[in-house]
């Protein structure tokens, strides 16, 4: 299948429901090869489909596994720091967070292989990034519980992330400030264990 096919797939997605997510993610995981094209049409920041493709990589990243993202890591990594639309935003962000997740799973797993320390790097300093910009609450809550997480094995990201959250993020919405609070709580914790 081109990626022809995936765009008259995500052109035929009317809305973001979930049967229309889910059906779309089917079609793509019945071809894996279309996940590439899905994962570069996601980066293609000018494109308006970029925010259905992002929506169907992150139903496929939460529902079916992040192991389908890893072997385009570098272009999702790399292409992080580019998105404008904030759907694709909101839905990266939340694959970050599934990574982040991964990665600091007691057990072993298919992330801790994959993913190399360039690749947290810029998926951190991304995350930093959206926390000091404006950016919807959902962006900012699944990239602090991203960089809580990723800051458990690298020492400098805790203090910043700490420094971040009292002097902006609680000062923000209700949202933000819940989950800056949640985040701080599980900070104090880390560090006294």
């Amino acid at each position: 299948m081109s990626i022809d096919f995936l765009i008259s797939v995500l052109h035929s997605m009317e809305n973001p429901k979930r049967v229309n997510r889910n059906n779309a993610a089917n079609i793509v995981l019945e071809q894996p090869e279309l996940i590439k094209p899905l994962v570069d049409l996601t980066f293609d920041v000018n494109n308006k489909l970029s925010i259905k493709a992002a929506w169907i990589l992150e139903w496929i990243c939460t529902h079916h596994g992040i192991n389908h993202v890893l072997p385009h890591l570098d272009t999702f990594t790399k292409g992080l720091q580019n998105l404008q639309f904030d759907g694709a935003l909101r839905t990266c962000a939340k694959i970050c967070e599934h990574l982040a997740t991964a990665y600091t799973n007691t057990s072993n797993n298919k992330t801790k292989e994959t993913i190399t320390s360039e690749q947290i790097t810029l998926i951190i300093e991304t995350g930093f990034d959206w926390l000091i910009t404006e950016q919807k609450i959902a962006v900012k809550a699944y990239t602090m519980n991203t960089l809580y997480l990723f800051g458990k094995h690298r020492d400098w990201v805790h203090p910043e992330l700490e420094h971040i959250i009292r002097t902006k993020v609680i000062h923000e919405s209700k949202g933000c400030t819940a989950r800056g609070k949640k985040i701080l709580q599980l900070l104090a914790k880390h560090t006294n264990s």
